[in-house]
């Protein structure tokens, strides 16, 4: 049974088909994830990392006395980058095993390394040290944009740091911080997340050459059981790739430990930026801070006036998806069998990959907001007058104790004046009038004015400003000078 895909379509100007499908299709791919990180996990970049290995396979056993010509080498050189993917194609189609059909395909254009491509591996050798290799360079462009994001917010906590703004436990009003100290907050988690993504970097080992099993049986009959050529084999190759470290011993495939550890980044990644983006859309509702929003974008199909915080919702949305997937590799884990077993290949064929698309797309996302947050200082201030008299009442009472009044009477009179604003406010919808009660009882003895200065709100925000300073300088600082060639990054949103 033949099924036929129908699509609409036309010519561009470069001669491709523009083709609208009436098939699914992957809305990460589409909508999200950016062009580098899609390269990153195509087919293209894993079967050029096939030939990478193979390249060095052969450099390395002929460096340890295996008999390879440097006419071998050089001929596997010469058509490392230009694969004929349709003799691979063909042959897959008898064959049904891929590895085995781009041996052969290599072999078409390298007839004299023919007998020497793949010599003493197993499939597990190309596929599994080629998804290291792949995960590394999506953990590296993870890091590119993660500091990317932290640079953008350190330039918004330092620009805010001294601006007061209502702080919330519970989501009630408590004691004042800063919009700086709060942004502080995002860029803490970030650090951390940072931190955890720049061990794993260091600590990514390579499979390297193990064998059918691992026990590299097939590698110690090629060095005629010279088991110290073989261990060399293993660490050489390991280090011609880049890999400071393989893993001491593997079964057929390396731990899959391994992986859930590199999701663990992206998890912990995603979780900070569901945190923060939550708190954005919590301020855009206050009308405090909000979100980039663009001269012709709309909100609402319905509410024209709506500016609704799809940016942040979109990270919390994709945020959400890759804290999942991490349970998915600790299943994969705990379940492979023995020296291996193939129920994994299908789910890490997904898993990992999309987790890393739907990371990158989170941190495009993350860096277009930090660039463009709209801090409404006007309204932050109203907020502030609204609740700051009750907050500031233990230091209008100090002061009426200083001019000699009762601390016990200036308690109950507060606590009455209080309950009135609170009256006000509550049932009757006027502002706080609570400094105004106070300013009228002759008893605190205190004028409007003094009673302003008192509620001043930079007054209250403790070491908010400091901590920020603190932070940056030896915190985020040391690491955008460390990774000064990774900044300037731009994100394009596609949607």
């Amino acid at each position: 049974m033949q099924i036929q895909v129908s699509f609409n379509g036309e010519i561009n100007d470069e001669g491709c088909v523009i083709v609208e499908y009436t098939v699914y299709q992957n809305p990460l791919i589409e909508r999200y994830t950016s062009e580098k990180m899609l390269y990153t996990f195509s087919p293209d970049n894993k079967f050029r990392n096939w030939r990478k290995l193979w390249v060095a396979l052969a450099e390395t056993e002929k460096e340890l006395g295996l008999n390879i010509t440097d006419e071998q080498i050089n001929e596997l050189k010469a058509y490392q980058e230009n694969i004929n993917y349709d003799v691979a194609k063909e042959r897959e189609k008898e064959t049904r095993h891929d590895v085995m059909s781009h041996v052969y395909a290599y072999g078409v254009q390298c007839p004299t390394a023919k007998p020497i491509i793949h010599l003493g591996a197993t499939s597990a050798f190309v596929g599994d040290n080629t998804d290291i290799i792949v995960y590394r360079e999506a953990l590296q462009l993870v890091l590119k944009k993660l500091v990317n994001l932290m640079g953008k917010l350190g330039e918004f906590a330092k620009e805010y740091k001294d601006v007061p703004t209502l702080g919330y436990t519970h989501y009630q009003p408590a004691q004042i911080t800063t919009v700086g100290k709060r942004a502080s907050l995002w860029l803490y988690e970030l650090y951390m997340d940072y931190e955890k993504l720049i061990f794993i970097l260091t600590q990514m080992k390579f499979r390297g050459v193990k064998g059918t099993t691992g026990t590299q049986a097939s590698f110690l009959a090629l060095f005629d059981n010279n088991g110290e050529k073989v261990k060399d084999l293993d660490q050489k190759l390991s280090k011609r790739l880049g890999f400071k470290e393989n893993f001491p011993v593997t079964g057929q495939t390396y731990s899959r430990k391994q992986d859930f550890d590199l999701l663990y980044v992206l998890s912990s990644i995603a979780q900070s930026m569901h945190k923060m983006t939550n708190d954005i859309r919590l301020l855009q509702h206050l009308k405090e801070v909000e979100e980039p929003f663009e001269k012709n974008q709309i909100g609402s199909s319905a509410m024209a006036y709506k500016r609704n915080p799809m940016r942040s919702e979109r990270i919390s949305s994709l945020a959400k998806f890759v804290m999942s997937a991490l349970q998915n590799l600790s299943f994969i884990s705990a379940t492979q069998w023995f020296e291996r077993t193939l129920d994994d290949s299908a789910n890490r064929r997904i898993t990992i990959p999309e987790t890393f698309m739907a990371t990158d797309a989170i941190l495009d996302i993350g860096i277009n907001i930090a660039s463009g947050l709209v801090v409404n200082e006007k309204v932050i201030e109203e907020n502030l007058k609204k609740e700051l008299p009750f907050m500031a009442t233990e230091n209008i009472m100090m002061e009426a104790v200083k001019k000699g009044k009762d601390r016990q009477e200036l308690h109950e009179r507060i606590r009455q004046h209080s309950l009135a604003a609170s009256h006000n406010i509550k049932k009757l919808g006027l502002e706080n009038n609570l400094l105004q009660l106070i300013s009228e009882d002759a008893y605190f003895n205190l004028s409007k004015g003094e009673l302003l200065e008192i509620v001043d709100p930079k007054k209250y925000t403790g070491r908010s400003a400091e901590q920020v300073e603190d932070f940056l300088k030896d915190h985020l600082e040391p690491i955008l000078k460390k990774h000064q060639d990774l900044l300037g990054a731009e994100v394009h949103l596609k949607v």
